[in-house]
């Protein structure tokens, strides 16, 4: 049986036209949605979540494209497997119209739920991948997000700003997804375990925060949803810089309060994270940590404290 956050009540909400998301809700009070990264699902929020729960709604969704979720325009090639993206028709499939998994839409889907769920207005948190959906939803949905935290990770636009020369190895599986359709894909699927494995080990800054179980479970979903996955990330090398530059030079900003929580990946890239961020937010709290890029997992009672900090604002 697939782990859960244990207390949480699961269900499928239908959030656009043939997609619908895998999501876990409990606790009472103001809602809080928490967004989770990559290779990831909702569960990387099980300590976080189980804290927080105690004064807050907490919402838990699997993004369109992982866990559980829908996984819409690559449906077919997730369920037939590995094989499947062998066929560049199944890669063209998985990519089919950018708009598919620009954060955009992403957030949209986020807001869709928490309506659905009946509340109007929420806080947010997202980490990695989740992070860029919160940014875009705060952009986007500035009526409708009360509060926003972002974990380890830049705005797409300015990330691919400061990745160059040799530092920017770092990002290698961004540049590989963000190739055109069909390669990616069939290197990814011809090894899942052994790529999606490799940020779960070299990203870990304490190998305990992601039990055995847990690691099977993220594992188990991204091999999954490599179409998906690999589409998420090509958006971010397309649609989803065009909509952070379009924002940048009409000077649209994040207007509620903002926490970013980051490791010091600025040293050794050359670049003021803190500055980055609060070129968009006009209310930043921003925290440099030490621990592994996985902190909800590796520090939840320290990311629990924070984003009630972030609430209290």
């Amino acid at each position: 049986m697939a782990p859960v956050i244990p207390g949480f009540d699961y269900r499928r909400v239908p959030v656009a036209d043939g997609v619908s998301l895998n999501v876990a809700v409990a606790g009472s009070g103001s809602p809080l949605v928490l967004l989770h990264g990559f290779p990831q699902t909702h569960l990387m929020w099980r300590h976080v979540a189980a804290d927080l729960v105690a004064d807050h709604t907490v919402i838990c969704p699997d993004l369109r494209g992982y866990g559980a979720s829908d996984k819409p325009s690559a449906n077919a090639a997730a369920a037939a497997g590995p094989a499947a993206v062998t066929d560049p028709a199944a890669a063209d499939d998985a990519a089919a119209g950018p708009a598919a998994y620009a954060k955009r839409t992403m957030a949209a889907d986020i807001v869709a739920l928490a309506r659905a769920l009946g509340h109007d207005r929420f806080a947010l948190a997202g980490h990695d991948r989740g992070a860029l959906v919160a940014f875009r939803a705060g952009l986007d949905h500035p009526a409708t997000i009360t509060h926003l935290a972002c974990l380890d990770v830049l705005p797409t636009l300015d990330m691919w700003d400061v990745l160059h020369g040799t530092t920017a190895a770092v990002g290698f599986h961004l540049f590989l997804m963000a190739q055109p359709p069909g390669l990616p894909e069939r290197m990814i699927a011809a090894c899942p375990d052994d790529f999606f494995g490799h940020f779960l080990d070299l990203w870990t800054g304490d190998p305990r925060a992601i039990p055995a179980e847990i690691r099977a479970a993220y594992l188990d979903a991204c091999r999954a949803a490599v179409p998906s996955i690999v589409a998420d990330y090509r958006a971010s090398a397309g649609v989803d810089v065009d909509h952070d530059r379009a924002d940048r030079d009409g000077g649209r900003r994040l207007t509620m309060p903002l926490t970013v929580i980051q490791q010091d990946w600025g040293a050794a890239l050359g670049y003021d994270a803190a500055a980055l961020w609060r070129a968009w937010a006009d209310d930043l709290e921003h925290h440099t940590v030490g621990y592994g890029h996985f902190m909800a997992e590796e520090a939840p009672a320290d990311i629990a404290k924070a984003l009630r900090e972030l609430l209290a604002r």
